[in-house]
């Protein structure tokens, strides 16, 4: 009998062991995730479409809450959206994006304050569709800021305040905001943001931003903000780009410009697309649009083997100078999750199918994120 207990009491000490390993090896088998390998270095981030917020996308929400630390919305918090008539403002889908983000843990940016594009039209006109006065303007865009900022005080973190307000050549875009108001508005929008919420990030955000007369200007900008005690704490470089341009020199340039203005640095709205453009540096400007043409849509059917490497290979060079630039670099952030959703499928040319994220159209990672991944650890050793 006595044999028969140790017996007993060896093979429950055995199960023991073995259930120990098992869960050992169960945990040290897990997944590496995109944002476990840049925890420490900035955030990594991703816009959230309408399916997305309202849980509809299911595949495309389990990516968000395993894979990235940081979210910002696509489109629901732009002035035009949220705010469609002058005494009436949507908050629906914002609000279920912002409980999002604060259940799931994550660094909720809003997009975007105050932008020439996607604004509602009674903002500049008045009953008789005439340009308001200066000082009703100024008027708008504060009760628009204090009323949006305030509603997400201590859980949105940072805000785009003013997107795009500066051409490639260093002039102001001439949208109303500049017209109406003059080139005070955007001194005028950082004052209103910080008003709203004190404790609140707060950033200029533009495209093509790597280009020398721009990025000069910002850095001007950036400079007559603060003389004038204005609060501004980063550029958002958006970061769309192609396969030949920007030069990985030319946008370190920025990065390394706006740093040395005490600015942080956010890749705001990075994709990459694969394919061939038929004008050079098209950016993000929605007004532009070329004809259907049958060369410039080559790859309906998937993307060959080469090409992908091509692809992985610039996107990793990318991340390379991001880790590079960590000290600066405070977070990188997705437009979009997957490539099925990204709007760059019907960019500049409608009809197109693009391939520039980091998923599939399956929500399944693609080749660089393994690559991704290897790279954050790697300058984890090195570093």
């Amino acid at each position: 009998m006595k044999n028969r207990n140790v017996l007993v009491l060896f093979l429950l000490l055995a199960g023991i062991l073995v259930s120990c390993d098992s869960g050992t090896t169960t945990q040290s088998k897990k997944t590496p995730t995109l944002k476990d390998a840049f925890e420490g270095k900035f955030y990594i981030g991703t816009a959230l479409n309408e399916w997305q917020i309202t849980g509809r996308d299911s595949a495309g929400v389990e990516v968000i809450k395993n894979q990235f630390q940081a979210i910002v919305a696509e489109n629901c918090m732009k002035s035009g959206p949220i705010h469609p008539r002058e005494d009436e403002y949507n908050f629906e889908l914002p609000d279920q994006f912002v409980e999002f983000g604060v259940a799931n843990d994550k660094f909720i940016t809003g997009h975007c304050l105050i932008w020439h594009s996607q604004a509602p039209r009674w903002f500049f006109t008045d009953d008789e569709g005439n340009d308001v006065s200066r000082e009703v303007m100024i008027e708008r865009m504060k009760e628009h800021i204090y009323t949006v900022v305030g509603r997400y005080k201590g859980k949105i973190k940072g805000w785009d305040v003013v997107n795009e307000a500066i051409m490639e050549d260093g002039s102001m875009r001439n949208s109303k905001f500049l017209q109406i108001v003059g080139d005070d508005f955007i001194k005028l929008a950082f004052q209103f943001a910080h008003e709203a919420d004190p404790d609140a990030e707060l950033y200029y955000n533009d495209y093509n931003e790597w280009y020398p007369g721009k990025r000069d200007a910002i850095v001007q900008m950036v400079r007559d903000l603060k003389a004038d005690g204005i609060r501004i704490d980063g550029i958002g470089m958006q970061g769309h780009i192609g396969m030949n341009s920007p030069s990985l020199d030319d946008y370190e340039a920025a990065i390394e410009a706006y740093a040395n203005e005490g600015m942080k640095v956010m890749v705001t709205e990075l994709d990459m697309s694969i394919l061939p453009n038929k004008q050079r540096d098209v950016g993000a400007d929605i007004s532009t649009s070329f004809a259907y043409q049958q060369q410039l849509n080559p790859y309906t059917e998937g993307v060959p083997q080469s090409e992908v490497e091509k692809w992985d290979n610039r996107m990793l060079d990318f991340f390379r100078l991001f880790l590079k630039h960590s000290d600066a670099v405070t977070r990188v952030t997705l437009w979009g999750v997957s490539d099925g959703t990204s709007w760059k499928n019907g960019f500049p040319i409608p009809g197109r199918t693009d391939y520039p994220l980091l998923f599939d159209r399956s929500y399944e990672p693609k080749s660089i994120v393994p690559k991704l991944i290897n790279e954050a650890n790697k300058f984890d050793n090195i570093n």
